[in-house]
Order: structure tokens, then C-alpha cells, then sequence
């Protein structure tokens, strides 16, 4: 069987460092952090203070009342970021066939916020279970590619995939393989997470998985950096529409990119910490470049899972150099989470799209607030470090990795 092309023809992202993707391309080649004090509660008695939410969000920006109040956070982002990767791919919802467009999202935790107000409201209570009737249509995970589907009538494959921080990488793999087995023609991917709220915050806390650098908020996250000591937590979402070559061609659609192919691996080791060589990490690249058919030498850039802990970021670069031997000194390697923070179940999709958009505009994001070096990091490595660099890059790859040994990783390349 002939596999068919896939190809993403439309962009939409809400992030901590810009709203769309326009602000969110500036902010990354500028290096720009999006960690600051948390504005959504009071954080008197929590030991970290600091988080990366956005900024200048409204959700009367976006929703009347009435619909807003049925929304969780991470509902509407997705909702947001997907109508700007809608309208960014000019699709025609009036002409194409419905029942070929489907929507595959990813989160890794879902309405957080809601579940906690919930069961917060009835503990404070009398005891008696006067629960909101949008309790759990607003908590669901599956409830943001549901309201992407109803907005738009897309009546293909609709469903949540979640696999923690892997969890829009994987929706993108399983997009990309709906469409090349030719079961769909369009499909709206992506992934949104809003956790920023006090049960995400004390819960990330009490697992000691989160910076504590109160003092320093914007420099907090710090890949690769010999004194990092967690990951920020952020939020957001990014959108892609992914579509058949042929389809997108026949429509004259603005093409950006080519989705080469996807990996899938388990480290199969720990709920929470990756193996320390890396095998699991080694097999998905290894498994992502045969899917794509490419060699380890077509390789440009690695937008790196690098949450700025101190085992992930070395045992990650570790498996890079052990794929990629020599040649992995010529690869531009980042980490734009140094900006973004961590977006858990969205962090493939922003990350994908900055990968994306690093081959558009010839130039790779940087790593910032690296000042110290790592002794147990490779110094031979391009780690991209607190500056933009030019680059045409024709292959760019981006990994995300997931609690419970879930790795992911997608290949984008270059149209022919």
C-alpha cells in the first residue's frame, strides 16, 4: 500500500509568551520568558510562587457568558488556538466533506481546575452533593477536540489522546497516520493543558519536580544548566491542521512543512524518572527516523523534550549523541521550554510548531538563561545557547516525553 504525503497547512498557538503565532515566533527568536508570579491565586503558603501562565487573556475575549461558564481553561484554549490554525489553512468549510476532517487532541490532565473548584465547593459545604451540572462535561479531556468537532461539524475520527507530557505528540502521530492510510483528508491536531491552579501547583510541588527560584521567576527555567533544579509549569495550547499532499495541493493551500514521520517508545523503567542512558529515548529517535525514512545526517535541529531537571535534560542528551555519533555536533539542539515553560499535555504541540517554524524562517530558537556549564553535558554540543542562530534547516525533529515512560517524537522536513 501506497502511503499517502502528509503535510500542515495551518497554525494556531496561545502560549505564555505570545497569543498567536506571530507573537509567539517573536518571542522565541527574541528569547523571551514567559515565567513570572502567579497572578491566579494567593500563593502565601506554597513554596513555589511562579509559574508561566498567559498573558493578557480574557475568556470574554473569546466566549459570550453563557458559553464561557462551560468551559474550562483548557477548553477554550483549544478552542483558540485551533480556529487560528483554521483560518491559517483557508479551508473552505463549506466545500469539503466533513466526514473526511476529523480532530485528534492531546492532554495530559484535562479540566484540572474544574475538578478541584468542584471538590473543593461540595468540602466546604454541608455535605450535601450539589455539584454544577457542567461538572464533568467541563472536566473531560475528551471534551476540547468534542467542542472543536460540534464548532465546526467535523464528523471524521474525534478523540483525546493522553499519554502525560507525550500527549499531543502522540495525537500528532495518530493524525498523521489516519491521513496517510487514507482514512481522512484533513485532521485539526494539537494539545492543550491548563494547570496552573493550586492543586497542579502543590501537587508538581510535593513531587520536588518543580524549580523553586522564587527570587528569579524568569530565569528559573534553565535547560542543560548546570544549576537548574525543575521544570516552570505553563500552560496553553498549540494547533495544527495536518493534511493530505494531494488535498492541500489541489487547493492551492500555503504548505509549511512536511510531517516526515513519528516514533513511539517506552522507557518501561520508572513512574516519573527516565532511564538514566536514555534506552527508551534512544528508541523512539531511532524508530522516528525509520518511519520517515531519513538518516541520521538529514537531521538539522532538535527541539529537545529539556525541562530544565537535573536527570532528564543529560539523560535525553545522552540518547541524542548515542543516535546520532558525530554528526550530532552539527545539529542545532534547543530547548524552547526555556521560554515557554512546561505545558505538559500541549508542550508537543507549541514545540512542534516552533520546530516548524525554525525551518520557515531559517533560524533556531534559542536555549536562554544558560550560564553555568554541566560537567556531564557533551561541551561539543550546539545547544543553541541564549541566542538565536541562522540556520537553513531542512529536517527538524522535537521530542516530548511523558511521566510513566512514554516517549514521542515527530519529524518535519522541508516540502519537495
Amino acid at each position: 500500500m501506497q502511503l499517502k504525503r502528509v503535510v500542515v497547512t495551518g497554525l494556531g498557538a496561545l502560549t505564555p509568551i505570545g497569543n498567536n503565532i506571530e507573537e509567539y515566533w517573536d518571542a522565541l527568536v527574541n528569547g523571551k520568558s514567559g515565567s513570572a508570579p502567579i497572578t491566579y491565586y494567593d500563593t502565601e503558603k506554597f513554596k513555589v510562587k511562579f509559574a508561566c501562565e498567559l498573558k493578557n487573556y480574557k475568556t470574554e475575549d473569546h466566549f459570550d457568558r453563557k458559553e464561557g461558564r462551560k468551559l474550562d481553561r483548557f477548553a477554550q484554549y483549544a478552542l483558540v488556538s485551533s480556529d487560528e490554525a483554521i483560518r491559517d489553512s483557508k479551508l473552505d468549510l463549506e466545500k469539503i466533506d466533513k466526514f473526511r476532517v476529523g480532530v485528534i487532541w492531546g492532554a495530559g490532565i484535562g479540566g484540572l481546575e474544574t475538578f478541584q473548584n468542584e471538590v473543593m465547593n461540595f468540602a466546604n459545604g454541608d455535605g450535601t452533593p450539589r455539584f454544577n451540572p457542567f461538572f464533568i462535561p467541563k472536566m473531560i479531556a475528551d471534551i476540547a477536540p468534542g467542542n472543536i468537532s460540534i464548532k465546526h461539524g467535523f464528523m471524521g475520527p474525534n478523540y483525546t489522546t493522553v499519554s502525560a507530557c507525550a500527549s499531543s505528540a502522540n495525537a500528532m502521530i495518530d493524525a498523521l497516520n489516519y491521513i496517510r492510510l487514507g482514512h481522512c483528508d484533513v485532521i485539526v491536531t494539537g494539545g492543550s493543558e491548563a494547570a496552573v491552579t493550586i492543586a497542579g501547583m502543590g501537587g508538581f510541588g510535593a513531587m520536588h519536580a518543580l524549580s523553586t527560584r522564587n527570587d528569579s521567576p524568569e530565569t528559573a527555567s534553565r535547560p542543560f544548566d548546570a544549576t537548574r533544579d525543575g521544570f516552570v509549569l505553563g500552560e496553553g495550547a498549540g494547533a495544527l491542521v495536518l493534511e493530505e499532499y494531494e488535498h492541500a495541493v489541489a487547493r492551492g493551500a500555503k504548505i509549511y512543512a512536511e510531517v516526515a514521520g513519528g516514533g513511539m517508545s517506552s522507557d518501561a523503567y520508572h513512574m516519573t524518572a527516565p532511564h538514566p542512558e536514555g534506552i527508551g529515548v534512544v528508541r523512539v529517535m531511532e524508530n522516528c527516523l525509520r518511519d520517515a525514512g531519513l538518516s541520521i545526517e538529514d537531521v538539522d535541529a532538535i527541539n529537545t523534550h529539556g525541562t530544565s531537571t537535573p536527570l532528564g535534560d543529560v539523560a535525553e542528551l545522552k540518547a541524542i549523541t548515542q543516535v546520532f555519533g558525530e554528526h550530532a555536533k552539527d545539529i542545532n539542539i534547543n530547548s524552547t521550554k526555556s521560554m515557554t515553560g512546561h505545558l505538559l499535555g500541549a508542550a508537543g504541540a507549541i514545540e512542534a510548531i516552533a520546530s516548524i517554524l525554525a525551518m520557515e524562517n531559517g533560524m533556531v530558537p534559542p536555549t536562554i538563561n544558560h550560564t553555568t556549564v554541566d560537567e556531564n553535558i557533551d561541551p561539543s554540543l550546539n545547544l543553541t545557547l541564549n541566542k538565536a542562530q541562522k540556520r537553513d534547516v531542512k529536517v527538524a525533529m522535537s521530542n516530548t516525553f511523558g511521566f510513566g515512560g512514554h516517549n514521542a517524537c515527530v519529524v518535519f522536513k522541508k516540502i519537495d
